[in-house]
């Protein structure tokens, strides 16, 4: 394939982003619904039941930190599987610098452990989990991809030969390093190993050969991240040295429980599900209900009521005067508040007793003396 050809009458190949012995992946426009996609191309050799599986595996997830799938399906130029574009790079990218500073350590492995936590609710176990495996999208969030060895947790049986091994070397747990069937546990191991490289810049085993490499996953003990780097945050390091036990039963059980142990609750998982508490998130905000609506309207309608009782107090005219405390004079009628007898305000002083004047006795003249008479006037 070249750029500019075109797959299934609508995928126009424009860079090829990524080659391996049974696949290659184009980045490719979608000319149906003008956007980017991952095309994901099996080779003539390639197991074409591997991309299929690949397909119903990532077809079921819907997650943040996963990636989508947009098709499948098989053209002239072989089959195919549209996914998610994520044009951030790889963590394999982001590793060949060294260790990582912890709080951006911690963020991606909180990511990688949501996504696991996702993929176990609904059964499925990624099996090959590895830092190529792990892509960034365009705001820096880790998702997980190539789904090509996932499989049913319950699944009894599987494509390959029995005893054949599968995912890489460097990551794969002790179960999977001795044939046996891989359970959610066994991708907490790998999660392990990548945080070991995260936190150290190293790898917990390196080895010349696959085999030499295998072995010492399934019996030597995992270096402490702390006698590697003493500067590591403790909280992160004890999570990826649990990780590493070599029994399954002794590491988280599954992504929900890494979570747990970084201090988050994966989304879709229930409380009662597990055994320690967390800090649930920010629940989104839903209608009140009925009763409440209806309690609220009646509380409005009352205050109402209230504040129109209140204005109508306020602003009512005054009551009638009594009679006789009405007086006029040459300035206009006044009204003079009237008090009831015996309620007169405490410091307003009482009125001076007024007594009523004595009365005088009617004038009477003095008769004339004896002798004399009175000439009329």
């Amino acid at each position: 394939m070249n750029p500019g050809d075109e797959v299934a009458g609508r995928y126009r190949l424009e860079e090829i982003a990524g080659r391996g012995p049974m696949s290659e992946v184009w980045r490719a426009h979608d000319d149906t619904l003008d956007r980017t996609v991952a095309l994901k191309l099996l080779a003539p050799t390639a197991d074409l039941e591997r991309l299929r599986r690949e397909a119903r595996a990532v077809a079921s997830l819907s997650h943040e930190h996963v990636m989508r799938v947009y098709d499948y399906g098989e053209d002239a130029a072989g089959p195919y599987i549209a996914l998610e574009w994520l044009p951030g790079g790889t963590l394999e990218t982001r590793l060949r610098g060294g260790a990582l500073p912890g709080a951006v350590a911690g963020g991606i492995a909180t990511g990688i452990a949501s996504g696991l936590a996702h993929l176990h609710e609904r059964g499925v176990v990624h099996r090959d989990l590895k830092p190529a495996n792990v892509l960034f999208d365009e705001e820096g969030r880790p998702k997980l991809a190539d789904f090509g060895l996932a499989r049913s947790a319950a699944g009894t049986g599987t494509i390959t030969e029995a005893g054949t091994v599968l995912g890489t070397a460097a990551y794969i747990s002790p179960e999977q390093a001795a044939g046996l069937p891989a359970t959610p546990a066994s991708d907490v191991y790998s999660f392990g190993v990548l945080l070991f490289r995260m936190l150290t810049g190293t790898l917990p085993f390196v080895a010349g050969d696959a085999l030499a490499l295998m072995d010492m996953h399934r019996n030597r003990p995992s270096p402490a991240v702390l006698s590697v780097n003493p500067a590591a945050p403790p909280d992160l390091a004890a999570l990826a040295d649990s990780a590493l036990a070599k029994d399954p039963a002794a590491r988280p059980a599954d992504g929900a429980a890494l979570l747990a142990a970084l201090g988050e609750m994966p989304t879709g998982v229930n409380a009662a599900d597990t055994v320690a508490t967390r800090v649930l998130p920010v629940a989104a905000a839903r209608p009140a209900p009925k009763r409440r609506t209806v309690a609220t309207a009646a509380a409005l309608l009352l205050l109402a009521a209230l504040g129109g009782l209140l204005a109508w107090a306020v602003t009512r005219p005054g009551p009638a005067a009594p009679a006789g405390i009405a007086s006029t004079s040459g300035e206009g009628t006044h009204s003079v508040p009237f008090v009831p007898p015996g309620h007169r305000p405490p410091h307003e002083p009482k009125p001076p007793k007024r007594h009523p004047p004595k009365p005088h006795p009617p004038h009477r003249p003095k008769p004339p003396p004896a002798g004399q008479q009175q000439l009329p006037r």
